[in-house]
């Protein structure tokens, strides 16, 4: 066997102690409901963010910026 699973003899971590595992246990276990909230968040912040890009972008200012912007690109300098 090439790899093991676990490092044994004197590198071996030890191992966390019986009270820890029933104390963290619980604590990471109970997130019942906690990723669809998350996603809801999300969901909202995204569309809050597309909402003021786009005022962003179609106000006057952005417009005529990118109108100069490709009119100078289309224009021959020589």
């Amino acid at each position: 066997m090439l790899f093991r699973t676990k490092p044994t003899g004197r590198h071996a971590a030890p191992a966390p102690p019986r009270w820890w595992r029933r104390w963290f246990r619980p604590a990471v276990a109970a997130d019942d409901g906690m990723s669809t909230a998350e996603y809801a968040i999300g969901t909202i912040a995204a569309a809050a963010l597309a909402a003021v890009l786009y005022s962003v972008v179609t106000g006057d200012s952005v417009v005529g910026a990118l109108t100069g912007l490709v009119q100078q690109a289309l224009t021959p300098g020589f």
